[in-house]
């Protein structure tokens, strides 16, 4: 009989073969265990297994990484640079879906008015992460038109922050605190923002720490992490927590560090806690209701083609070609694995029904594996880049 390990073995070799097979597609590789935990969705002979605390309590962790990884790499310094094309075009970009998406999750899934807009301006953001490897292969990264895409995806990075933290809002607020008061409610806020702020102000004091070693330097980081999610748990708010642990670290870890925070932390969490915490979202998947809402599903992937696609390619006409606005907008319509996040911290607390759960799902899966391969066609056909 199969146990945890054997299963946690089994679901890496899976997302390792078919990742293989998503890369030549351009699709990114860890995407792959997102299908794999839909396909358990349809036919899960280990039930049991994954819905133990311990396969759970791995996914969380998945969650958290993914988290603290996204307050680590935002850059808001690079991101007040960008010329006021990239700012007015990532503006204008996330209101259009933003609106058109709380319409449509308002009205054809009657979703409380604060959780529809949450869930879409998490929708409007791109995945420049996913982007970049593509640009690069045609000599894009560098030049004009990939800087502004790329300058676009970085800028939303702060509109990630603000989802987020919009979103553990929402959730404390529905939580209610039953078991805590308002006074202790207020208190652990404090503490996380507190702490961020020591961390985050004398930070030239703060950088002469030194580590010895990469073990001991690994616990602080651990240390670190942890306290932020634990006392962000006391008021329903540990993803948040995780995210400004995030914050904090990029302003104390040494220079001599960094390297191992953008490599061995980024390979533990990608490597490890993600492929988990993507299989646990894909299990929650409900055919049926993708099935009866069918219809809903092509609604909603219209509603953000539209969006991003026609702000995209109107924006890009005041600087591009026809060709290259066009690059522009498809690129635009890339995603991450931030919306992912913020749908199933709601779906978790009961903010979102399942039915919507499984159409967000079915349309993040959707754009994932269309949109990178129609990406690379577009760019060969319009002759734009120059394959390295």
């Amino acid at each position: 009989m199969i146990n945890l390990m054997l299963l946690l073995a089994g679901i890496f070799l899976a997302t390792f073969s078919i990742g293989k097979l998503f890369e030549r597609a351009r699709i990114p590789w860890i995407f792959a265990s997102l299908f794999i935990g839909m396909g358990l969705a349809a036919y899960n002979p280990f039930v049991d297994i994954t819905s133990e605390p311990s396969f759970v309590f791995l996914a969380e962790l998945g969650m958290y990484f993914l988290l603290f990884l996204i307050g680590y790499d935002l850059n808001a310094r690079g991101i007040f640079r960008q010329r006021r094309f990239v700012f007015t075009t990532a503006v204008a970009l996330i209101i259009s879906e933003t609106i058109l998406g709380t319409l449509v999750l308002r009205f054809l899934f009657t979703t409380p008015w604060a959780i529809a807009i949450v869930v879409s301006s998490s929708f409007a953001t791109v995945g420049e992460a996913i982007l970049l490897p593509i640009l690069s292969e045609f000599n894009l990264a560098n030049k004009k038109l990939g800087q502004a895409i790329l300058g676009i995806g970085v800028l939303d990075d702060i509109i990630e922050v603000f989802t987020i933290t919009a979103a553990v809002i929402i959730i404390g607020r529905f939580a209610g605190y039953p078991h805590i008061n308002i006074w202790t409610n207020l208190l652990a806020l404090a503490s996380l923002f507190g702490l961020l702020y020591v961390m985050v102000a004398p930070h030239k004091r703060v950088h002469r720490f030194q580590f010895h070693d990469i073990p001991s330097f690994f616990l602080f980081v651990l240390f670190i992490i942890l306290l932020f999610i634990g006392i962000g748990d006391y008021v329903e708010s540990s993803a948040l927590g995780a995210l400004l642990s995030g914050i904090a670290l990029k302003n104390v870890v040494p220079k001599n560090r960094i390297r191992f925070v953008e490599r061995e932390i980024k390979t533990m969490s990608f490597g490890f806690f993600a492929p988990v915490f993507f299989v646990w979202v894909g299990l929650n998947t409900d055919y049926g209701a993708i099935i009866d809402n069918f219809l809903l599903v092509i609604v909603l992937v219209l509603v953000i083609a539209v969006a991003k696609m026609g702000v995209g390619y109107l924006m890009g006409r005041t600087q591009f070609s026809k060709k290259e606005s066009l690059i522009l907008g498809t690129s635009l319509m890339v995603k991450m694995s931030t919306s992912i996040v913020v749908i199933k911290l709601l779906f978790e607390k009961g903010m979102i029904a399942a039915n919507l759960y499984s159409v967000l799902i079915a349309t993040t899966a959707i754009f994932s594996f269309i949109v990178p391969i129609l990406l690379v066609r577009i760019i060969e056909r319009a002759g734009i880049g120059v394959r390295s």
